[in-house]
């Protein structure tokens, strides 16, 4: 992207916004009331709204590398806080993707600096699910895998919180687990049962409100 175009693009978008609606720019900075809650990857392939088909106003997003929801990152947990209890989302979606760069590192046996306390997260996860993963033979599925395994720990993350075991007591919200498959451009849906796995877990994890 040419970055000296930015604003020229800015123009263009704004302009054809208008053109449909003269009242767009009006009515979209009165408020926003999205009932998704999209965490996903910092990667610059993966752009939320366009994968989704969404408008401004209709996802909340936070994106940090690989997709991770780690109970001490102030950020992400800032952002959920006010997205379930202010916003009042309806759904949250953790959407891994193939060929993530954040995955990868996380299975090389190197030193990356400020990287190592991070992608000692994604390795937790290899740990957990190490026998499935050491018997893949190649490199790439094993990638992809844990993929797929990193956003099904990172969803088991957000059911442990308070703040998403009481709107989901209260109205019904609901966890999913997505995998943007890079390779097709279509979303995977891991079909991760919400109920059950809060089920699993509620005797050690339950927060009373």
């Amino acid at each position: 992207m040419d970055f000296n175009k930015i604003f020229a693009n800015n123009e263009k978008w704004v302009a054809k916004k208008l053109a449909l609606d003269p009242d767009y720019f009006t009515n979209l900075s009165k408020s926003q009331n999205p009932e998704i809650l999209y965490i996903g990857c910092s990667d610059s392939r993966v752009t939320a709204e366009e994968i989704m088909g969404a408008e401004p106003g209709e996802i909340f997003i936070h994106r940090n590398i690989a997709n991770m929801v780690i109970s001490t990152d102030l950020n992400v947990m800032s952002v959920l806080n006010f997205a379930v209890r202010h916003l009042k989302v309806k759904h949250i979606v953790v959407c891994g993707h193939y060929e993530c760069g954040g995955i990868k590192a996380s299975l090389l046996p190197k030193d990356l600096g400020l990287l190592n306390p991070w992608l000692r997260n994604i390795r937790d996860v290899y740990r957990i699910h190490k026998t499935e993963l050491n018997e893949i033979k190649t490199e790439k599925e094993k990638i992809n895998k844990l993929v797929e395994l990193n956003v099904q720990e990172q969803c088991i993350n957000l059911i442990k919180t308070a703040a998403v075991q009481l709107a989901h007591k209260e109205r019904g919200l609901l966890v999913h687990g997505w995998v943007f498959d890079i390779y097709t451009g279509k979303i995977i849906d891991l079909n991760l049962d919400f109920p059950k796995i809060l089920e699993s877990i509620i005797e050690i994890y339950k927060l009373e409100s």
